[in-house]
Order: C-alpha cells, then sequence, then structure tokens
C-alpha cells in the first residue's frame, strides 16, 4: 500500500506465519519457495532462542523473488538496538520493500528463568530500545529503512507502535482487536494481523490442536492480560484455554471456513493477515494444509 510512511511491497494481502526454527536451512528455504509459489504474500517467523531470525530472514529474501519476510518478532532481549537496527537496514538495502522488522519485549519468564537478563516495565523498555535504535546515524545503508512494527496488545504499546515504529503486529487476536489497534494507529500505519487454523481431520481433533497450540501462550502474562481485555475471563484462562477462547483464536473447519477467520481481520483493518498452521509438533510439514488454505483463499 502506498499510504504508509515506510513501503511494504507485500504481493498479496494475505502472508504465512511459520516457526522455522527446527528445520534445517536450505529445507526452510525450499519451504519458503513453494509459500511464493503458492501465492502467499509474506513469511514471518518467530524467535525463540533456536536461531537468529535476522539472519534466517536474510537466507528466506535470498531464496526468494517477491515474497515478503519479517521477524514476527525479533526479541529485544537478545541484540542490542544498534546493531539490530544496522542489521536491518542492511538487509531493506539488499531487499528494498521486501523486509519487516518485527520486535517484541518477549516474556518474564523466559527472559529472567531462561535467558537469566532483566524483564523491566515492558512499555519504557521498548521505547528505549526504539530511541536507541533511532540513533544510528541516518547515512548508515542511507535511504534504506525497513518497516518496523512492534507486537502490541495493549493500548499504550499499540500507540507506542504508531509513535516510534510504523505499525503494528498482533498476534492471537480476534478480529475485533484488530479493528480497535486500526482505531488507535489510524490509517497510515501498517496492521498486520496473525491468525491460527487447524484443518484437516474431524472436528474433535481440530479443537485439540487448537488447545495444544494455545498451551504455551495462555501461561504467559502478556496473552492472558490481552484475552481479558478482550472480552475473556478467568475461567477461559487454563491451561490451553477455553473451548470458546479456543474457537474465537484459532480458526476451524473446513478450509473456507478457516479462510473466513483470516479474511475477517482484512475486513476488520488489517492491512495484512499472517496464518499460523497449528501444527501437531514444530517439525510438521505446514505445507499440505497452506496448499489448502491457498486454494480456499483464492491466491
Amino acid at each position: 500500500m502506498t499510504d504508509k510512511t515506510v513501503a511494504i511491497a507485500f504481493p498479496g494481502r494475505v502472508g504465512v506465519f511459520w516457526n522455522s526454527e527446527p528445520w534445517p536451512i536450505r529445507e526452510a528455504q525450499n519451504i519458503a519457495r513453494e509459500i511464493e509459489a503458492l501465492g502467499f504474500g509474506s513469511l514471518f517467523m518467530p524467535e525463540g532462542g533456536g536461531k537468529n531470525a535476522l539472519v534466517e530472514s536474510a537466507a528466506f529474501l535470498a531464496a526468494t523473488d517477491r515474497l515478503v519476510v519479517g521477524t514476527g518478532i525479533a526479541n529485544i532481549h537478545f541484540r542490542m538496538p544498534i546493531p539490530a537496527e544496522t542489521g536491518a537496514r542492511t538487509l531493506a538495502a539488499l531487499h528494498p520493500e521486501r523486509f519487516v522488522l518485527g520486535l517484541g519485549v518477549s516474556h518474564a519468564p523466559f527472559v529472567e528463568e531462561t535467558m537469566k537478563g532483566t524483564y523491566g516495565k515492558p512499555l519504557a523498555t521498548m521505547r528505549t530500545y526504539l530511541q536507541r535504535m533511532d540513533s544510528v546515524p541516518a547515512e548508515i545503508e542511507e535511504g534504506a529503512r525497513p518497516a518496523r512494527v512492534l507486537a502490541a496488545l495493549g493500548p499504550k504499546m499499540i500507540e507506542l507502535s504508531g509513535e516510534l515504529a510504523d505499525g503494528a503486529h498482533p498476534y492471537l487476536v480476534t478480529p475485533e482487536q484488530t479493528a480497535a489497534t486500526r482505531a488507535i494507529l489510524g490509517p497510515g500505519k501498517w496492521v498486520i494481523s496473525e491468525q491460527a487454523v487447524a484443518i484437516g481431520g474431524d472436528a474433535r481433533d481440530q479443537l485439540r490442536r487448537a488447545h495444544s497450540h494455545l498451551e504455551f501462550y495462555s501461561q504467559m502474562d502478556n496473552y492472558r492480560n490481552s484475552w481479558l481485555r478482550q472480552g475473556f475471563d478467568e475461567s477461559d484462562l487454563v491451561i490451553g484455554g477455553s473451548e470458546r477462547l479456543a474457537r474465537a483464536l484459532v480458526g476451524m473447519g473446513s478450509p473456507a471456513e478457516a479462510a473466513a477467520s483470516v479474511t475477517a481481520h482484512l475486513d476488520a483493518g488489517a492491512d495484512h493477515v499472517v496464518v499460523q498452521i497449528a501444527v501437531e509438533s514444530p517439525t510438521t510439514d505446514p505445507l499440505p494444509e497452506l496448499r489448502e488454505l491457498a486454494g480456499a483463499l483464492q491466491l
């Protein structure tokens, strides 16, 4: 879209969110190529400590021709702000309008227990990080500035994503929350929402996969608080989420029904939606379900 401060050349309005960390990089590149061939417009990946998301992004950008690649998200506790900014600018210089730097504050248990770091107040920590990024001189890869989006769930972080970034990357939210994010940011910023789906198998199996997908997140305060703000209550916050929560956050049913959960975010104001297959395990090939979904979305 051309009405944004920083352009992103999405070939289409629906992309893919995929945890590629457990995969050998050459196999992951092959999957990225097929994702592009299927007609999806992007590939976003998380950063859980298994691999460096900026290095993975470089590999996927090099392996494809038009696919937009984004970090969903790069953990700000993994790297200092200045190398984060210069690394992102380098990717943007090599692949103009095809790299999106998604940033997030991660979660207190991971930062403090696994990384042995300090988890400060999320809003203040992110603000300081972004200000340090902005201190990099303009002549470093001059003119190459990637779009920068934040993992923003609460209203104050959403506001910050409009103030010091180029938009937000909502994750595990309802279409109503996508609409709320758009209302805060206005039309000039990017809203790139994630939508999980479980297709194939029977209804009971799909619900099982949805609960499994939510298991980790349902134990993280950032998501629990987000879901409470979205209108859920404590009864929905059991491990793996209640059935009501699972059905609200994970598109289930036929490929067409799952596709409808994706387009609901577009209708709510998202510029782009990345669809995540709720897989059996991190090493499950997402391509069979993505092929079905591509057909249902008429990519």
